[in-house]
């Protein structure tokens, strides 16, 4: 199907918005009758910048409180809507949104709305022009898309259909299939967005918090799949409104966008079992290969390995990148990446396929990352996540030929043995949706557990997403509205916490001040369920503890340098956590250790 996306999900002028529309690769766009209003370019220089940037016009809008009014309030309402008619005639749009009657001044009469419906439709004949009614899930009286469909119908004109906002139709909790008693050729246009589970007010649900597809709870795969058996053959459009994506990069948003429609379309062909709309189809991980840490003066970084029992496995024979292994858990440090401090700047991932899960997020818009190879060295395949993050795969773990290329490591092994158990992404406000739907479309992770977290900077939202054997975990954190992205670590799990952390400080590792208030509190918690002795080793080592039903969980935290730390912890039984309940504990350590 062919893509839109209304100007209103982006920020900046209509300019800027309209390029950024075409960089992302939209077919088309909604100009949003505001947007135009306050552009300095007349409908005409629009018109001539969409032709030049490849841009159909799909529909100008909004329309509003048209229908079910008296008859002088609707004669002043034709002669609004003539002028907007003689601005879409010079802006070359053919189809007009008309928003359900929202108002108090409005009758429940159906009779009395599809008379009025089909006089702004004659009006509108003789110009070329549709209208496309939509019930707003605030209409005063039509709230309903059937309720909608059949005021149309009554109307009866063939320059008159509906329009479907799956926002409008999913938040009311109707069943997406309700549309599929919709005539098809009766859809002049689809217009989509996702949203998160809110207990509030529709219309501010609506204005302020819809998300682009993937990023929220509704079913739009569904959605979309009933849509298709409608017979529909109109564009997609994306109509968002968000606080978040009305101040970010327009660039940046529209790409996101685009992303998200891609992978929509390419879920509700899988599950239709059709190959119109279909992308290289996902490739989950089936192991990490490892992590990278870059920046400039990594010395502090490789310190803190070696302390927490890190093995030296070598320098790079042609780049400054060395290899620290912990059994099978491996970290590069790179040192290439100087232009920032120490972080976490990329992960290896290994998987089935390496090409193809390449192919699908170059296909989902990611951008190739390029790095240099020379003769006998494993080139692989890379793409750039939003905030530059790189991800690399690879498909032939059991060669790991890109290992021979390091030379000089030390041949014993490191007093830790392990394996990559999570890798935790801090973000900023405005990059953590958009975090979410890559995770989701490019890395093919699932949404799992969600919670929010008391810091000493404020409520820190953390959204985990795994594979569905949880071989890759990825809790993705983001900070609140005035802080810093929270630094970003990488866990290995071992199997005895309690000995790797008496190692780590015997090599001089420095531990996280926890203050005995900690350790009280899981006296009174778990005192009574804990092996002997085992709190009191806790509070000497200085480690965290938690348990579910399943099983226990202990850990223990490096230092932070620059905005990125290593995390050591044990599973024991079948816990799956990740220690939730320490994490403000946690967060104020490491701030009073920063001081």
């Amino acid at each position: 199907m062919r893509t839109s996306i209304a100007t209103v999900c982006l920020a900046g002028g209509l300019v800027e918005k309209l390029h950024a529309c075409a960089a992302a690769g939209f077919d088309g766009v909604e100009i949003m009758d505001a947007d135009l209003i306050a552009a300095h370019e007349s409908p005409e220089e629009i018109r001539a910048l969409c032709a030049r940037l490849g841009l159909s016009i799909d529909m100008f809008q909004p329309f509003r409180d048209l229908e079910g009014v008296d008859e002088p309030t609707f004669a002043r309402n034709l002669r609004r809507a003539e002028a907007k008619l003689d601005v879409m005639e010079r802006l070359g749009a053919d189809l007009l949104l008309v928003c359900s009657n929202a108002g108090t001044a409005t009758v429940d009469d159906d009779e009395v709305a599809a008379r009025q419906l089909a006089a702004l439709a004659d009006l509108a004949a003789p110009r070329g022009i549709r209208l496309a009614y939509e019930a707003l899930a605030w209409g005063r009286y039509v709230d309903d898309p059937l309720h909608a469909y059949r005021i149309v119908r009554l109307a009866d004109r063939p320059n008159l259909g509906t329009c479907l906002d799956s926002f409008h139709v999913l938040s009311r909790g109707h069943d997406p299939r309700v549309i599929e008693e919709i005539d098809g050729d009766a859809i002049f246009f689809v217009q989509l967005s996702d949203a998160p589970a809110l207990d509030m007010d529709v219309l501010s649900w609506s204005r302020h918090h819809r998300l682009f597809p993937g990023e929220g709870a509704f079913p739009l795969t569904d959605f979309v799949s009933s849509l298709v058996r409608t017979g529909y053959a109109g564009p997609l459009s994306l109509e968002v409104f968000n606080d978040t994506f009305r101040q970010t990069d327009v660039v940046r948003t529209a790409a996101h966008a685009r992303r998200s429609l891609t992978w929509l379309e390419d879920r509700a062909a899988a599950a239709d079992g059709r190959s119109e709309g279909r992308i290289v189809g996902p490739q989950p991980a089936r192991g990490v290969d490892f992590v990278e840490i870059g920046g400039a003066d990594l010395a502090e970084v490789e310190r803190i390995l070696e302390q927490l029992g890190f093995a030296f496995a070598g320098r790079h024979r042609s780049k400054p990148v060395r290899l620290w292994t912990a059994g099978a858990a491996r970290i590069i440090v790179n040192e290439q990446r100087r232009e920032r401090e120490p972080g976490l700047t990329g992960l290896g991932l290994t998987v089935d396929d390496a090409a193809a899960a390449f192919a699908r997020a170059r296909a989902l818009g990611a951008p190739q990352v390029y790095r240099r190879t020379y003769l006998g060295e494993q080139d692989l395949p890379a793409v750039a996540a939003p905030d530059g993050t790189e991800v690399f795969w690879s498909d032939r773990p059991e060669e790991a030929s890109w290992i021979g290329e390091f030379v000089g490591g030390v041949e014993a092994p490191g007093a830790l043995s392990g394996v990559i158990d999570h890798i935790n992404l801090g973000y900023r406000w405005h990059e953590f949706d958009e975090a979410v739907l890559f995770a989701g479309a490019v890395l093919s992770l699932s949404t799992e557990s969600a919670s929010d977290v008391p810091g000493p900077g404020g409520l820190v939202r953390s959204q985990v997403m795994r594979t569905e054997d949880g071989v890759l975990r990825v809790p993705i954190n983001l900070a609140p509205p005035t802080a810093a992205a929270p630094a970003r670590h990488v866990a290995i799990r071992c199997d005895d916490a309690i000995a790797a952390a008496r190692a780590a400080r015997a090599a001089g590792l420095p531990f996280l001040p926890i203050p005995d208030n900690y350790y009280d509190d899981l006296e009174a918690r778990f005192g009574d369920m804990v092996e002997p002795g085992l709190l009191a080793e806790l509070r000497e080592l200085g480690l965290f503890y938690d348990r579910e039903e399943d099983g226990e969980f202990l850990h223990f935290y490096a230092p932070v340098t620059g905005d990125v730390f290593v995390e050591v912890v044990e599973r024991r039984g079948g816990y799956d956590g990740y220690g939730a309940s320490n994490a403000p504990v946690r967060l104020a350590a490491q701030r009073l250790a920063q001081a």
